[in-house]
Formats: structure tokens, sequence, C-alpha cells
């Protein structure tokens, strides 16, 4: 946890000043239908009693009938603004919480959500929010309104007849609290293996349709819908045990408010035979009985989701709170402008890998110059990016940059200093300014077309709509070419000194590969660049090209 500040307790607390609101609002909703229903009864038995006695002409109808408008109003008013700040509340920490998880978990990606399944994240972040965020209007809410109400209920109860409010006591007891406590007493184990189900069934939805062209392409659709509906069938019996958990819940719910409604029928019934209360206070608490038990009914459902909310906010909180890779320095130094980029005697093995990677490597980039990195696949040259950019830090040696080991940096400052073109840079659906502003937010319209021009993207976009012109998701809109032109402008965009491409021209056909590859030297503009190729590069792309193998560098010829 980086914080009490940037708890998910935290998230909650921002917004108390509509969290009181909305349970005083719910506690009135309740006190005033509990109210109203005991006044109604005891009004009526009284008017039946005195129709019956012939004291029609001097009994008061008039106050009754009032408080029972007056509730009625009350009800009304207090539900219509419990409902418009508890759901305004619960919007506002939905949007929160998706920025508080966003702001925690982006600075661990890629180094170390890299070992998490994107449907796994994709169903904490709609899954497991979407509990979390609830908990307002589904749990603590109606939890702490119940509790207030049980009490004024007992409260009342005793005022009228003491033995009576014993009575109600236990049976708020009984059914608040013990039936719901049994119906989620050590069920957390089975809560947890209820929601990892569910993310195993949005995690193979997901990916089926990911995937769905090579699926289709190898014939494996069938096998793998099978796979998605035994999953939904997992989900489906957890969720059926869940329900028959809470039916069992609402049966001994049921069982014991029959009996303490008949527990309180015949104490009010003997109360009023021995002129303890009349009549109309003995009808009066009988109403207030069945108002309290038809309230205490939710109980169970709320203890569920209050389970349910603390489990996904568990799931959460172990993404945002693994370790991050590399350590923030306590203070930084500013970056130099402009310097040498050095990899010193660096040494750097995966986690849990069974050797090395790099293994004393030495390189030097200078200012402008241009050098290019090759090597079989899974040589270690993308973790060479992954050691420049600081996703990892190298377990011996050290990068320096104008003299200055990259660790003392802050990460942001070091970050603005280079602009990156990862292996599958994405193309994100919307403009294509949007896309080129993800590169510098400030880009003004003249600066957009100036490096659409410059990666030969302007007249393509002349010929749509533009810098409105619609990007599909992934590029579905353009071609290969066109998508990793776009993003490259987007890192051209940055005016960052070094500019770092992970194999640029991944997917591209042979002639729109060269002729990115023979623009980049006039891209650059100065710029220093470190390009990550197995490809073989025209003559003057690069100063210098080396090979990776087994762990060290060599410079080829």
């Amino acid at each position: 946890m980086t914080g009490r500040r940037d708890s998910l307790r935290a998230v909650f607390a921002r917004h108390r000043p509509q969290l009181l609101p909305t349970v005083l609002l719910l506690w009135t909703t309740m006190l005033a239908g509990t109210a109203l229903l005991g006044l109604s009864g005891g009004f009526l038995t009284a008017a039946a009693l005195a129709g019956a006695a012939g004291l029609g002409n001097g009994f008061n109808f008039f106050s009754p009938s009032a408080g029972i408008r007056g509730l009625t109003m009350a009800r009304i008013v207090s539900r219509y603004f419990e409902k418009l700040v508890g759901h305004d509340a619960t919007l506002r920490i939905a949007r929160d919480l998706r920025v508080w998880f966003f702001r925690r978990a982006l600075p661990l990606a890629p180094a170390r959500l890299g070992g998490t399944r994107t449907g796994d994240l994709l169903a904490r972040l709609l899954g497991d929010i979407g509990e979390v965020d609830g908990l307002l209007v589904r749990a603590i809410g109606p939890l702490l309104a119940l509790a207030g109400l049980s009490m004024v209920a007992v409260l009342s109860a005793a005022l009228i007849l003491p033995a009576a409010g014993v009575l109600l006591a236990v049976m708020a007891a009984l059914i608040g609290v013990a039936v719901p406590w049994l119906g989620v007493r050590g069920r957390d184990r089975e809560e947890a293996d209820r929601a990892a189900h569910r993310t195993a069934l949005r995690t193979a939805a997901f990916e089926g349709l990911e995937g769905a062209g090579d699926l289709a392409a190898l014939q494996a659709g069938a096998a793998w819908q099978l796979k998605v509906r035994v999953a939904a069938k997992q989900v489906a019996a957890r969720d059926r045990r869940r329900r028959w958990r809470l039916l069992a819940g609402t049966t001994l719910h049921g069982v014991l408010a029959g009996l303490g409604l008949v527990a309180m029928i015949a104490l009010a019934l003997s109360a009023a035979e021995q002129q303890q209360i009349d009549a109309a206070l003995a009808a009066g608490l009988v109403f207030l009985t069945v108002a309290a038990i038809e309230l205490w009914a939710g109980l169970g459902q709320a203890w569920q989701s209050l389970q349910s909310g603390r489990i996904a906010a568990a799931r959460l909180q172990d993404i945002v709170e693994q370790p991050p890779s590399v350590d923030e320095p306590s203070q930084p130094v500013p970056v130099p402008a402009r310097g040498d980029l050095r990899w010193e005697q660096v040494c750097f093995q995966w986690p849990g890998a069974a050797r090395p990677v790099l293994e004393r490597l030495d390189l030097r980039l200078a200012p402008g110059e241009r050098i290019a990195i090759g090597g079989d696949s899974g040589c270690g040259k993308t973790t060479l990016s992954s050691l420049l950019l600081r996703l990892w830090d190298p377990q011996q040696g050290r990068l320096t940059y104008g003299g200055h080991d990259l660790r003392r940096f802050s990460q942001s400052a070091w970050h603005a200093q280079l602009a990156w073109l990862p292996q599958n840079a994405p193309v994100f659906a919307g403009s294509v300014a949007d896309n080129l502003r993800i590169g510098d937010p400030q880009a003004d319209d003249a600066r957009l077309w100036q490096v659409l021009q410059r990666v030969r993207l302007a007249d393509w976009a002349r010929a749509n709509a533009g810098l409105a012109t619609w990007v599909g998701e992934n590029g579905a809109t353009m071609s290969a070419g066109q998508a990793r032109r776009l993003a490259l402008a987007r890192a051209l965009l940055r005016e960052a000194p070094i500019l770092v491409l992970d194999e640029p021209t991944e997917g591209l056909d042979v002639d729109t590969a060269r002729a990115l590859l023979l623009d980049l030297a006039g891209l650059l503009e100065g710029r220093s660049l470190l390009m990550i190729t197995h490809d073989t590069l025209p003559e003057g792309v690069v100063d210098a090209r080396y090979r990776l193998r087994d762990g060290r560098l060599r410079r080829e010829e």
C-alpha cells in the first residue's frame, strides 16, 4: 500500500459527506414506513372498537389521519432524496475506484502485471470494482440504517410495554444478527472460490472473442466454446449454492419471525386484557413487529453483499499492492538535457529463469547516434529496452545517462527523455488526432499535420476526414503499414532525445518495411536511436550494428 491517502478505505472516506446523508435518509425512510404501519394499525383498531362500542361521534379521526398523511409524505420525500443522494454517491465512488485502481496498477505495468492475464484484469476491473462500488447501497447503508431502526423500534416498544421491548430485542438479535451471521459464517473461502470462477469465465469469454480469428482458422472454436460452457456451469453451480444458503437463511428467518410475531400477539393481547395498555397500542405493537420483520428480511442479502464486497476488495488489493519492480529514489537528481547513455557491465536474470539473459554487457549510445541490435529470438534484445525504460533494474552493473545512474532519476523525469515504439504498439479506437495526442496532449493541429507529413500519412488523412479520420480498434480501418506509421508518429511527437524502436517493421511487407526504415534517418532530427530488430537493415539507416549472443554484444562490420 502506498499510504493511507491512496488506500481503498480512503476512496470511501473522501465521500463521507454523501455517505452520512444517504444512511440518514435511508434510516428516515425505514422509520417513516415502520411508524406508518404501526400508526395505521393502531388507528384502524381504535376506529373499529369505537364503532363497535357506538362511540364514533367522540372518536378523534383527525389527529391519526394527519399523522398517517404526514408519515406517508415523509416516506415519499425521504425515499426520493435517499435514491438521489445514494446513487450520486455510488456513481462518484465507482468513478474514483476506477481512477484509484488505474493509478495504482498502471505503474506495475508491464513488469508486474505481465504475469496476470488480461481477462483476469478485466474481470477485476468490471466485476470486483462493481461489487465494491455498490457496497453503500447494497450493504453498508441498509445495515447501518437497520441497526438504527432496530434500536428505535425496541425503545418504542419498551416505552409502550417493557416486556414487548425485551421480546423485540430478542427477535432483533436472532433475526437481525444471528440468522445472517449463520449465513455468512466461514463462507469467505466459498465466496473467494466463486469470485475466482467468475473471473475464469470472463477470462475465457474475453480471450475467445479476442482470438476468434485464430480459433476459426484452427477449427478450435467448438473446443473453446465447450471450455466456456464448462466455466459457465461451474459459476452457475456456485451461484446456486449461494442462493440455497440465502434461501436457508430466509426460511429460518421466516420460522423465527412467525414465532416472534405469535409471541408478540399473545403478549399484546394479554397486556390489553389486563388493561396494562389500551387496544390501539396493543395493535400498534403488533404492526410495529410486522414492519420490523419485513425490514429484517433484507439483512441476509445485505450481509452477503458485504461479504462479496470484502472478497472483491481483497482481490483488488492483491493486484495494486504488488511491490514495484523498481524503486523510486528518495532524493532524485535532475536529468541532464543531453549525454551519453551507457550500459556498464550489466547482468540481468528474469525472476524464475534458470540462467541470466545478459552477462557483463557493455554498450554506449552517444547523443545523435543511431545503433541497431539484432539477435535470435529470446536472446535478450527486448530485455535491453526494458532496462533502459527502467521496467526492471539490473542485478549487477548499471545504466547511466550523462554520468548519472538511472536509479537516481525519478521514473517520470527519465521517461520524459524517451520516445518508445514497442513491438506491438496499439492503435486506439478514436480519431487520428486522438491517437497522436497521446504522444503530446498539447500539440496543435499544425504540429499534427507536420508529423503526419514526416511519416507519409498526410495524403491518406486528407483523402479521408483529415485529423478527424476514425481509426478502428487496433487500427482496423488502416493497413498494417499505416498503423505502424501512425504509432511512429505518436512516438516522434514526444520530442524526446532518445528514440527506442522495438521491431519497428514487425508485420509489415518488405516494401513498406524498407520505406519506413529509409525514412528513419530524416525523421530523427538529431535524436539518438536504439533499434531492436532481427531484420537486415538498408545501408545508412544506423551508424552501428550489434548482435546479441550469449548475453553479450558483438559489433558487426
